[in-house]
């Protein structure tokens, strides 16, 4: 059964092709055909009712104001920048600081130590990225991340750390394999100093099979406790090789509440020498993962408290209707990414699904905003805080005193933008989230046009995560264009 038209790539030639987007058998696969190359099929979703209840979230975004005025014939994916056909503005901005790195990872997507040269931008031309990344209209880029190959690598990190805070980054954070970090005394207290927020910590597994680097890791993650220094464990999920861990992994951040503050699930994306075989046994789909969570957490984190990312795009047009002003908008394609939070307590995890209604509590918000936007008004003597919270009581009639304290942390975290709220928020609860890039496969234009994490690049672009990484694979030919000659290696 069609579900959708979109355009795809020939996962072998790379040209651009009409999509179908298909339900059969209870999966949903994305179909084209090819006119050297033939039909190609590759499951999209694991589950179609999951599918369809993500599709009702979908929100398109205003894109940038200020986009770069691109001129190849081509279209999209070949012609980014942003170019202004791209839907969302950037939320998180990474930069590459290097591709040198001290592992060799096989499923690495960066794939640094393969490219035979050295990629990496002068202090001065990641400035200018910074700077570019702040001059974003509507709404200034209000975080990045530095990645690589390994950006600990480079000695001046924490100066670009403390650089990107002075231009009004408000979140600074770093993906790291954590080796420096759990071997050099000090240094995540430089990079704490500096202003780094979080180490985006890649964490495979809870054991020596899953992970090679379990007891580096360990470290990493007791020296950021040490000085307060929050931390998101990252792990890349393989089907049969640690999909049997993530309910593990989950138990682990939980029993590490006081710095990890959340686990992000990157399923893994096929960007390297992958053939269709290890497609076909490795591939893991966000609907699998959760049905995961579910079946390793023993029923306490359900598949269906996991929501689509664009879910809370009602709040921030809540937020722009009551100040009038351009806010982030988190309008990511609603089959990018999925999310939820359980709150540790002294009889485990609890999901937040189970303090308060969720659809309830994002039904109140998206009311409220609309008739803002209709020009009504809040009674004088409430908060837009108190305003949401009064709604969802009336409309629920369910006001506890537990749930009514958590309604106003969440209100003052997501509605007033009140970062020491989040910091309170995040050091009760666990984010638990899942980001599936897209490859030559599964490749979706449509999730391209609408991606929100971008890469700022030396010669002044952003470009979509996933076709930075696949696709056109725009990395490896900013690499080469800015790589050091031979005699400054």
């Amino acid at each position: 059964m069609l579900m959708k038209k979109t355009k795809s790539l020939c996962p072998t030639c790379g040209r651009v092709l009409d999509a179908d987007i298909v339900e059969e058998e209870g999966k949903v696969w994305l179909v084209r055909i090819c006119p050297v190359h033939g039909e190609y099929k590759a499951l999209y979703w694991s589950d179609a009712d999951m599918y369809r209840r993500f599709e009702e979230y979908e929100r398109i975004g205003r894109g940038v104001a200020n986009p770069q005025k691109t001129t190849s014939p081509a279209g999209c994916p070949n012609d980014c920048g942003l170019c202004p056909n791209h839907r969302s503005a950037t939320l998180l901005a990474n930069i590459d600081l290097t591709n040198r790195c001290n592992l060799n990872c096989d499923f690495c997507f960066a794939n640094a130590r393969a490219c035979g040269y050295i990629y990496e931008p002068t202090f001065d031309q990641i400035v200018d990225m910074l700077r570019m990344l702040r001059e974003e209209k509507p709404v200034p880029v209000p975080a990045v991340q530095f990645s690589g190959g390994e950006p600990t690598m480079r000695d001046d990190l924490p100066e670009l750390v403390l650089k990107a805070k002075e231009l009004g980054l408000y979140q600074v954070q770093v993906a790291t394999n954590g080796i420096r970090i759990a071997q050099e005394p000090g240094y995540a207290a430089r990079l704490k100093e500096a202003g780094l927020s979080t180490v985006y910590l890649h964490f495979d597994g809870v054991t020596r099979e899953t992970n090679s680097k379990l007891a580096s890791d360990r470290r990493a993650i007791e020296n950021c406790e040490k000085i307060g220094l929050g931390v998101v464990l990252v792990p890349t999920i393989i089907n049969g090789r640690n999909d049997h861990e993530v309910g593990a992994i989950i138990r682990y951040a939980a029993d590490h509440i006081k710095t990890v503050r959340g686990v992000n699930f990157q399923p893994v994306a096929f960007t390297g020498a992958a053939s269709e075989d290890d497609v076909r046994k490795e591939r893991i789909t966000i609907p699998e993962l959760a049905d995961r969570i579910e079946e390793q957490t023993d029923g306490v984190i359900k598949k269906e408290y996991f929501y689509p990312v664009p879910c809370v795009v009602p709040i921030s047009e809540l937020v722009e209707a009551y100040t009038g002003k351009p806010q982030v908008t988190f309008t990511t394609h609603q089959h990018c990414g999925a999310a939820t939070y359980v709150f540790i307590t002294d009889e485990g995890m609890v999901p937040i699904n189970k303090m308060v209604d969720v659809d309830a509590f994002f039904e109140s918000v998206e009311k409220m905003g609309a008739n803002l936007a209709k020009g009504g008004s809040l009674n004088k003597y409430v908060t837009l805080v108190e305003g949401v919270k009064d709604l969802y009581v009336s409309t629920r009639k369910a006001e506890q005193t537990n749930t009514g304290e958590l309604l106003k942390l969440i209100g003052r975290t997501l509605i007033m933008q009140n970062f020491e709220a989040l910091r309170e928020f995040h050091w009760n609860a666990l984010f638990i989230g899942t980001m599936h890039f897209m490859d030559n496969y599964n490749y979706d234009i449509s999730r391209v046009q609408r991606c929100c994490i971008h890469y700022a690049t030396p010669d002044g672009r952003l470009i979509p995560f996933c076709t930075y990484n696949s696709g056109p694979v725009y990395r490896e030919q900013v690499w080469k264009a800015f790589a050091l000659p031979p005699e400054d290696e």
